[in-house]
């Protein structure tokens, strides 16, 4: 069998699910790995997808083989997608909250499902080649940053065998063919909270009646904004984030409550401990600064700790990608304040990792908003409605970067 990828790719990229909610994008999945000649296990923390492949060459005496593990999530975000494209998704989904929204994927899960299923079949292919174990994850809501663990609660750390090592990567607005990968913390942690202001509602013409939790809320907001500015040492990293605001239902009604969505970023467990005390205590500040006769309630809807790279395992893998891909391609992208869930996986088995960006934009309209000074203004970036990767050499340099670093660690 061989997989037309492209087609494959503009398949997901049409039809994309939101969360815990990939039951086609499984189906895909398990059809191709079917087509392939592999056993899976399927609804692993929901509607993950997991499957292995054994070498085909002896193991050193004594010993099983080495373990891989590969990393691909399936989700996709609540965004209308502008990139006008003639594969453009105009699907819709429902969220959590039982709205109806627009759907797309506008951070690069479909590349990633793509990529791995290109290197299985590589691998398949080339099983007769290397010894031990290859096991492949198609995991489901990294953007709730629950799907990895939702799978391990399911099993899949008993059903398959344990890593030697973790692997994955992440598509990034890096130009097409670059690999960016650097030893130590990756990406940030992070944690999402729900705070819930408590006012007293009334009539619109009679504020002085009520205890208005719309102003609670907008002095929260921008009192918030200081935590970063003026309480995180400038040479350190940390990010506080109102992402969305939920108050009333009709502009003469002063409502009862009003609901703060929040992510924060920080780079290590004594940063997160330091920020989430100052968050709470603006939160409780401003509330009883408004004369609010309830206490605030903040909740964490979810927490991830930071992707942290393994030294030696990034090094020898920097160096495989070099003689791959040729020296200059491996670049290291800093650290990246966005958050993962993959790490889950390491941690859990107590296995190294190692997770990398793989560049998808167009080399020389990379280059020419680098000349012109306008990267952020030209360069779309995960999360935009406009975010579309080139589809090659996207597709190829992902396949390549999964194998090359599957038989790294097979060899």
């Amino acid at each position: 069998m061989s997989v037309d990828l492209e087609a494959l790719y503009i398949d997901l990229h049409r039809h994309p699910e939101l969360s815990f909610q990939e039951t086609r994008t499984a189906g895909v999945v398990t059809r191709a790995l079917a087509a392939l000649g592999l056993d899976f296990v399927e609804g692993l923390g929901k509607t993950g997808v997991a499957t292995s492949i054994t070498g085909e060459r002896e193991p050193e005496p004594g010993t099983r083989g080495p373990v891989v593990w590969l990393r691909a999530d399936m989700d996709a975000l609540p965004v209308h997608e502008e990139t006008g494209l003639a594969y453009a998704s105009t699907a819709r989904g429902t969220d959590p909250s039982g709205t109806d929204v627009p759907v797309m994927h506008a951070c690069g899960h479909d590349m990633h499902v793509t990529a791995l299923l290109g290197a299985l079949e590589r691998l398949t292919a080339t099983k007769a080649e290397w010894a031990g174990t290859v096991v492949a994850v198609f995991q489901p809501a990294e953007e709730y940053g629950a799907g990895s663990q939702a799978m391990i609660a399911d099993g899949v750390l008993d059903a398959f065998p344990k890593p030697d090592i973790v692997l994955g990567q992440h598509l990034t607005p890096l130009p097409a063919g670059t690999i960016g990968v650097r030893p130590g913390t990756q990406m940030a942690a992070s944690d999402g909270l729900t705070v819930t202001l408590h006012g007293r509602g009334g009539h619109g013409s009679r504020p002085h009646a009520t205890i208005d939790p719309v102003v609670m809320a907008a002095a929260t907001v921008m009192r918030l904004q200081t935590v970063v500015s003026r309480e995180v040492d400038p040479r350190e990293m940390a990010v506080v984030t109102v992402g969305s605001i939920h108050a009333g239902l009709k502009n003469n009604i002063i409502p009862a409550e009003a609901r703060l969505e929040l992510s924060l970023r920080y780079p290590d467990d004594d940063a997160r401990a330091s920020v989430m005390a100052r968050v709470e205590r603006v939160v409780r500040a401003e509330a009883a600064a408004s004369g609010a006769e309830r206490e605030p309630e903040i909740v964490v809807d979810h927490s991830l700790p930071p992707t942290i790279n393994d030294p030696q395992a990034t090094a020898r893998l920097t160096a495989a990608f070099d003689r791959a891909f040729g020296e200059g391609t491996v670049v290291d992208p800093g650290m990246f304040t966005g958050s993962e869930d993959v790490s889950w996986f390491a941690r859990d088995a107590g296995a190294p990792l190692v997770f990398w960006f793989w560049g998808g934009v167009d080399p020389q309209q990379y280059a020419d908003a680098v000349a012109r000074g306008t990267v952020n203004e030209d360069i779309p970036t995960n999360h935009s409605p406009f975010f579309a990767p080139v589809l090659h050499p996207t597709i190829e340099r992902g396949v390549d970067a999964l194998v090359i670093a599957a038989r790294e660690f097979l060899s």
